[in-house]
């Protein structure tokens, strides 16, 4: 495995160019503020002319353009916006008006992996994908940290594809933790699987069903809430920190016993089957074909699942927890208003 740090990169190579970010979300705000922290002359947003997230990036400093125009002024453009929306403004926008020789970038394989974006022969392709969303990426990045990030050269048409990756990566902040060389294919794979069996579709089900399974029997919806959900952190924390065995060995006794008696009882043989019928879903393009159709349709169903879901127990309990607990949110990495 190939890693690149700072000392494998050079950010000059990229601090002349005009780089654009089109999106201003978790990942374009961070993008933005770190390129631009990092010494990047001329970091503008390409945003729809309606688009709601103007007024952020104007009152970040930014330099707001409308889509064509930001496709010809850019040397180097990257794609920070939702999966689902690419290949249309690629087609749109980005395709006719791009400048020759100019680089495309992605922070997510999807459309380049899947084909639904068959990018032009002229240009250099690439991708830097953080291993965290883009409000960590900020923070790290302002503690003097970064996010461990994933880099991939699609197309080298200039022969420096992999210099001006890296120096977009330095520039993030990834340079510090850790540039590790993959395919677009490998990125996409894996983070698919790992977003929907476990870090968000698997953790949030099991997170949700214990808690459903204690106020079933009974107990304090405020109980459940604390055993099942807020304490999460702590068992993440530990397991960022120093991996599984360091868990455990924060653990009591009598925790760290249970452990290994019920996990497996959870995650049993059928769960397995499951996961690998996910992952073959994900490699078959089922999964990919699946959401494409659900937004040519104005997304019904993943609406009504968000709406069904924002409406739990759960979500009311931690609210009226939490802002007994006014520390939780003084320096949250997520604030709707400015990111």
């Amino acid at each position: 495995m190939q890693v690149y740090y700072d000392k494998d990169s050079d950010i000059e190579v990229i601090k002349e160019k005009k780089i654009t970010i089109i999106g201003y979300g978790s990942q374009g705000h961070a993008h933005a503020a770190n390129l631009k922290d990092s010494g990047v002359k001329e970091v503008t947003i390409a945003l729809k002319e309606n688009s709601s997230t103007i007024e952020k990036a104007t009152n970040a400093g930014f330099r707001v353009v409308n889509l064509e125009n930001a496709s010809k002024e850019a040397d180097i453009l990257m794609m920070a916006v939702p999966d689902e929306i690419q290949s249309e403004i690629y087609e749109q926008f980005l395709r006719k008006n791009m400048k020759e020789n100019s680089a495309l970038a992605f922070a997510h394989g999807l459309n380049i992996h899947f084909e639904l974006i068959n990018p032009r022969e002229d240009l250099d392709v690439f991708m830097i994908a953080p291993k965290g969303p883009g409000h960590t990426v900020r923070s790290e990045y302002l503690k003097g940290g970064g996010v461990p990030s994933l880099i991939s050269v699609y197309q080298n048409k200039s022969g420096q594809a992999l210099d001006i990756a890296l120096a977009y990566g330095a520039g993030l902040g990834a340079g510090r933790a850790g540039m590790i060389e993959t395919t677009f294919k490998e990125e996409c794979e894996t983070d698919l699987f790992g977003e929907q069996v476990v870090l968000c579709g698997g953790l949030t089900e099991l997170i949700t069903a214990g808690f459903e399974t204690l106020v079933d029997a009974g107990y304090a919806p405020e109980m459940a809430y604390f055993e099942c959900l807020h304490e999460v952190k702590l068992i993440v924390d530990l397991l960022y920190e120093g991996g599984v065995a360091n868990m455990r060995y924060s653990i009591s006794n009598t925790a760290e016993y249970g452990d290994y008696v019920s996990g497996k009882r959870i995650i049993n043989e059928d769960t397995r089957k499951e996961m690998k019928s996910i992952l073959s879903d994900i490699q078959t393009g089922k999964f990919v074909k699946n959401w494409m159709l659900e937004n040519k349709i104005d997304q019904p169903n993943f609406k009504a699942m968000r709406k069904k879901a924002q409406s739990h127990e759960i979500e009311t309990v931690g609210k009226k927890l939490r802002d007994m607990m006014p520390w939780i949110g003084k320096n949250k990495l997520v604030d709707t208003s400015k990111n």
